[in-house]
C-alpha cells in the first residue's frame, strides 16, 4: 500500500550503507503510483486535516513555492552506540528530521562513518486562489465516474475553504483559526516513533500531556505568509533532496513524500531560540526572528520530505497533468474531446451570454480572454496576453460580484481584487524581502501562472491615493502591460515574469491599461441579480460544466502557427486598410487583431489561422469599435 512507506525505506536501509537503496526507494514509489487509481489512495494535505494523518506516512501536496530558504546540511549517515552493550549501529538520515535513537542509544558525533549531506528547503503554500467550488465538484465527479475506492483517511471534508464574499473585506490571515484547525495535530500522539537521544522518557511525557507544546505559542501570531488574504490551508516546509535547481519561486508542484509532524521539532526549535537569546548577537548567525520563521511548530507548518516532485502546468483535475505537444497528441482523451469541440464552444458562448445579461459580443470576447496566455516573449514584450476591460458594468449592483462567481466555476484559480481607495492604500501587492527574518514576505501579486485576476473598478470612489496606493496602481499597470512583477529586495528590485489573465470590470473606461475594451450592452436587467445568476448556474448540468472547464484549460496549451500564405494575405489586407484610411488602423491595432485571430482560431480548435477566421476577427473588432464609438456619442465623453 503506497500510504505506508516507512517499512520499505527501513528495509532498504537495513541492507547496509549502499547508495543504491535511495534509487530503489524512488523507483518503488514511481511504480506504485502507476498502479490503477494509486494516486487517489495517497492522502492529500490539500483535502485531509493534518490531525487525521499519521506521522511518517506517505502523503501528497499540491502547492506553490512561496519562498526558497538556504540549503541545509543533515546527517545522511550517522552512527549510534548502545550504552550497555557498546554495539555500534549505522542509520540513514534521509527523509528524517530527527535522529533515530533507542532508549539506551547515543549518537556518536565523532564517528568517522558519519556523513554530512545537503538538502534544499522550500516554503510552500496551497495554490493561491485555488477554487474549491471547481476542485471539489470536479474531483467528486471524477472519482464517481471512475468508481475509485477512496481510502478512509482521505474521505474527510476538505478543511480548506475558498474566501466567501463576506470575507473579502476581512483582510486578516486569521492565524487563530489556523491554530484551531491544526490543534488536533498536537494531540496526534507520541513522537511519531522517533526518540531523541538523552531524555526520551521526559520527552514522551511532555509530548503526551501537550503542556510543553501549548507553551510554544508565539508572542505574536505566526504569519503563514499566504499571498492572498483570507486563504486557509497548510503551509509546509518541503525538503528536497535532488534536482532542486529545476524549481523556482511561484512554480506549482505536486509532491509525494514523507510527512513529518514530530512534536520534538517544536521543542528543539524552542530550546534553540532560548539558547540563541543568551549568545552574543555578533556570534549568532541566525537571528531569533529568522529561527522563528524558518523553524515554526510542526503542528502548524508540517515538513514533507520529498520522494517524487512534479512541476504542474495546470491544476485542472479533469485533464492529464502533462499537456506537452507530443503527449497531448497521443492522449485519447484529449483527441476525443477535440473532436467534439464545436458544440462545447456553442454551449459555453450561450452560458456566458446569459451571465453577461444577454450580450453575445461581450461573451465572445470573454471566451477569447479566458483562453489567452503568454506563449512567448520578444525582448520584453509578452506575446499572447489579452487583458480585457469590460466597461458599462452597472454601478451599485452585485453584477460584478456574481460575474466573478461564474468565472470561479470555470477556472481552477482566481482572485477578485476590490479596487477601493482603502484597499489600494493598505494592501501589500508587491512581495518584499525581510532581511531580519531572511524570508520573502508575500504580496497579492505573488500568483502562479494561469491565475485569473478580476479587478473590480466599479467599487472605486473619489479619494486620495497615498504613496503605497500609487505604487500598487503602478504594480498593476506593469503586470498588465509587461506581465511581470518587480519584487522589492530593498537595495534592488528583482523582476519576476508572470502569466496572469487580467479582467477589469468598470463603469466607464478603466484607469488601468487594457489590451481591449468591450462596452457591455445588457439586453435585460434582472430585478434580482443573485436569483438570476443562481438559476443560471443550477440550470447547467455538472457534466456540461466540466466540459467548459476542460475546454478553457486545454486550449491554452495548443500549438498555433500562421502559414506563409496567410501571412502574406494579412499583410496585403493591412496595406489595403491603410490605403483607404491611414488613421483607421495602426501597427498596434494590427497586433491586437492578430491576437484576437489567434484566440478565435484556438477557440474553434484550429491550430492555424484560416482566411475565414481572419475575416471573423476583423468583424468582431469592427463591431466592438462601433459600439464604443456609439457609446461615446451618447455620453458625449471619452469612455
Amino acid at each position: 500500500h503506497p500510504c505506508t512507506p516507512s517499512w520499505y525505506i527501513s528495509l532498504s536501509a537495513q541492507n547496509g550503507v549502499n547508495p543504491d537503496w535511495e534509487k530503489k526507494v524512488i523507483e518503488y514509489f514511481k511504480e506504485k503510483l502507476k498502479e490503477n487509481n494509486a494516486p487517489k489512495w495517497v492522502p492529500s494535505l490539500n483535502e485531509v486535516p493534518l490531525h487525521y494523518l499519521k506521522p511518517n506516512s506517505f502523503v501528497k501536496f499540491r502547492c506553490m513555492i512561496q519562498d526558497m530558504f538556504d540549503p541545509e546540511f543533515y546527517m545522511g549517515v550517522y552512527e549510534t552506540v548502545n550504552q550497555n552493550t557498546k554495539a555500534h549501529v549505522l542509520h540513514f538520515g534521509k527523509y528524517r528530521d530527527v535522529a533515530e535513537c533507542g532508549p539506551q542509544q547515543e549518537l556518536d558525533l565523532n564517528s568517522p562513518r558519519n556523513t554530512t549531506l545537503e538538502r534544499q528547503t522550500f516554503y510552500c503554500v496551497p495554490v493561491p486562489g485555488e477554487s474549491t467550488l471547481f476542485l471539489n465538484f470536479s474531483f467528486n465527479a471524477y472519482v464517481n465516474a471512475n468508481q475509485a475506492r477512496v481510502s478512509p483517511s482521505t474521505s474527510y471534508t476538505p478543511s480548506r475553504h475558498k474566501r466567501s464574499y463576506e470575507d473579502d473585506d476581512d483582510m486578516d490571515l486569521q492565524p487563530n483559526k489556523q491554530k484551531d484547525q491544526h490543534a488536533g495535530a498536537r494531540q496526534a500522539g507520541g513522537v511519531g516513533g522517533l526518540q531523541w537521544c538523552g531524555e526520551p522518557k521526559r520527552l514522551e511525557t511532555e509530548a503526551s500531556t501537550g503542556q510543553q507544546l501549548n507553551s510554544l505559542n508565539f508572542s505574536s501570531p505566526f504569519d503563514l505568509n499566504f499571498p492572498l488574504p483570507g486563504e486557509k490551508g497548510p503551509a509546509c516546509l518541503v525538503k528536497v533532496y535532488e534536482d532542486w535547481d529545476c524549481f523556482k519561486v511561484n512554480d506549482i508542484l505536486e509532491l509525494y513524500g514523507i510527512l513529518s509532524v514530530d512534536p520534538v521539532l517544536s521543542i528543539l526549535n524552542n530550546d534553540e531560540r532560548d539558547a540563541s537569546a543568551l549568545l552574543d548577537p555578533m556570534e549568532c548567525t541566525d537571528t531569533a526572528e529568522e529561527q522563528r520563521v524558518h523553524s515554526p511548530p510542526a503542528s502548524l507548518v508540517p515538513r514533507i520530505h520529498v520522494i517524487l516532485a512534479q512541476k504542474l502546468q495546470h491544476i485542472n483535475p479533469l485533464l492529464p497533468a502533462c499537456l506537452n505537444k507530443e503527449e497531448s497528441k497521443t492522449c485519447k482523451f484529449v483527441s476525443s474531446f477535440m473532436s467534439e469541440l464545436s458544440p462545447v464552444r456553442a454551449e459555453l458562448l450561450g452560458f456566458l451570454t446569459h451571465a453577461l445579461l444577454g450580450d453575445s459580443l461581450a461573451a465572445e470576447y470573454l471566451i477569447l480572454h479566458l483562453i489567452s496566455t503568454v506563449y512567448t516573449r520578444r525582448d520584453v514584450l509578452p506575446l499572447g496576453k489579452f487583458t480585457v476591460n469590460l466597461s458599462g458594468c452597472p454601478r451599485n449592483s452585485t453584477f460584478t460580484e456574481h460575474l466573478y462567481r461564474i468565472i470561479q466555476h470555470l477556472v481552477p484559480a482566481s482572485f477578485r481584487l476590490q479596487m477601493t481607495i482603502e484597499n489600494m492604500n493598505h494592501l501589500k501587492f508587491i512581495p518584499h524581502k525581510d532581511y531580519t527574518a531572511n524570508r520573502l514576505v508575500s504580496g497579492l501579486l505573488q500568483l502562479p501562472s494561469n491565475t485569473s485576476l478580476v479587478i473590480d473598478e466599479t467599487l472605486l470612489e473619489q479619494g486620495q491615493l497615498d504613496t503605497p496606493g500609487v505604487h500598487n496602481v503602478t504594480a498593476l499597470s506593469n503586470l498588465i502591460t509587461w506581465q511581470k512583477v518587480d519584487y522589492d529586495f530593498s537595495y534592488h528590485q528583482m523582476e519576476f515574469p508572470c502569466n496572469i489573465n487580467v479582467l477589469i470590470t468598470s463603469e466607464g473606461r478603466s484607469l488601468l491599461p487594457a489590451d481591449c475594451q468591450i462596452h457591455l450592452q445588457p439586453q435585460l436587467i434582472p430585478p434580482n441579480m443573485e436569483e438570476y445568476m443562481n438559476s443560471l448556474l443550477s440550470a447547467v448540468l455538472p457534466s456540461v460544466l466540466n466540459k467548459f472547464r476542460i475546454y478553457l484549460t486545454l486550449l491554452r496549451f495548443l500549438e498555433y502557427s500562421i502559414s506563409d500564405e496567410i501571412t502574406k494575405a494579412v499583410e496585403d489586407d493591412f496595406v489595403e486598410m491603410r490605403k483607404n484610411d491611414p488613421q483607421s488602423i495602426t501597427a498596434d491595432d494590427l497586433h491586437q487583431l492578430l491576437v484576437v485571430a489567434r484566440c478565435l482560431s484556438l477557440s474553434a480548435g484550429q491550430t492555424t489561422l484560416s482566411r475565414e477566421r481572419w475575416l471573423r476577427a476583423k468583424q468582431l473588432e469592427s463591431l466592438r469599435r462601433t459600439r464604443l464609438q456609439q457609446q461615446k456619442c451618447v455620453n458625449g465623453n471619452e469612455l
